[in-house]
C-alpha cells in the first residue's frame, strides 16, 4: 500500500530519529513511503491561537501539496497533526469531507489490522524494560484507544507498568506551555511524580510534543528516566 509521510514541524526540528524509525516501521508493514519535501506545520499553532486566516492559508498548502485519498492516505507520527489535518481543517473549509490522514499506531492497527508486532520474524528482545505509556490528550481527541500501547506491549522484554493518574494531560498543550509555563510545568511535575513512583525507567509516548515537555521536565530535575516515541521501539524490534 502506498501512503503519504507528514513527518510535522517536531520531527523535522528536534525528533528526527522519530522519524527515520517511522519510514522503517512503515516499510516493514509493507507500505510503500512517499515523502512530498513541501509539506510545512499543518497549521495548528495559528489554529488554536485563533488567527484562522492564517491557519487556512497553511491548510490549504498542505492540502494541495499531500492530497491525501483513500487510495493514498496521509500517515502522521503524532495525533496531535493527525487531529489538526482531520478535525481541524474541516473546520477551516466547512464544504472539505474529513481528510484521509492516519496516525501512525491508529494506521497499523485498525488499517492494516496489526496487532502485534514486528509483521514478520521475530522481535529483538528487550532487556527488562519497565514502560510507563502516556497517551497523548489530541490522540484521545481523535479517538485513540490503546493502538500505540498494544504494539508496544507485544514486544518482548518490555513490561507497561500502570501508574496513577495515567490520563492525566502531560502539560505542554502547545502555545499553553508558553503562555502559562508555571502550570505547564506544575502539570507536568505532577505526571513525572506519578511515572517515577510506578517504579518505570522508560517514558513511551506517541506525541512528540508531549515527549519534549516532558523531556525538558526530566533534565531540569535531574530525573533518571528516558523518553522514547513508540515508533523507535517499534523500530528497534524489527529483526535484521
Amino acid at each position: 500500500m502506498k501512503i503519504k509521510l507528514m513527518l510535522t514541524c517536531l520531527c523535522d526540528a528536534f525528533y528526527g530519529e522519530v522519524g527515520i524509525a517511522t519510514v522503517r516501521v512503515l516499510e516493514h508493514a509493507g507500505c510503500e513511503v512517499e515523502f512530498e519535501e513541501r509539506q510545512t506545520c499543518c497549521g495548528q499553532p495559528p489554529f488554536n491561537a485563533g488567527d484562522w486566516a492564517a491557519s487556512r492559508k497553511i491548510a490549504k498548502h498542505n492540502l494541495e501539496v499531500l492530497q491525501p485519498t483513500q487510495e493514498i492516505p496521509v500517515i502522521a507520527p503524532s495525533g496531535s497533526c493527525t487531529a489538526m489535518m482531520r478535525e481541524g481543517y474541516s473546520m477551516l473549509f466547512p464544504e472539505l469531507e474529513h481528510p484521509e490522514c492516519f496516525e501512525l499506531g491508529e494506521f497499523l492497527v485498525k488499517n492494516l489490522g496489526i496487532d502485534s508486532w514486528p509483521v514478520h520474524g521475530s522481535a529483538k528482545p528487550f532487556s527488562g524494560r519497565k514502560v510507563a505509556f502516556h497517551r497523548a490528550c489530541h490522540g484521545r481527541g481523535i479517538g485513540l484507544k490503546d493502538e500505540q500501547e498494544r504494539l508496544v506491549r507485544s514486544l518482548p522484554g518490555i513490561e507497561i507498568v500502570p501508574f496513577a493518574q495515567s490520563e492525566q494531560c502531560c502539560g505542554f498543550g502547545g502555545a499553553f506551555a508558553a503562555t502559562h509555563g508555571k502550570l505547564s510545568d506544575g502539570i507536568g511535575s505532577e505526571k513525572l511524580h506519578n511515572i517515577i513512583e510506578s517504579g518505570a525507567d522508560t517514558i513511551v509516548s506517541g506525541d512528540m510534543g508531549c515527549l519534549m515537555h516532558l523531556s525538558g521536565l526530566i533534565q531540569r530535575q535531574g530525573l533518571n528516566i528516558v523518553t522514547r516515541h513508540f515508533a523507535e521501539l517499534l523500530a528497534e524490534a524489527i529483526p535484521a
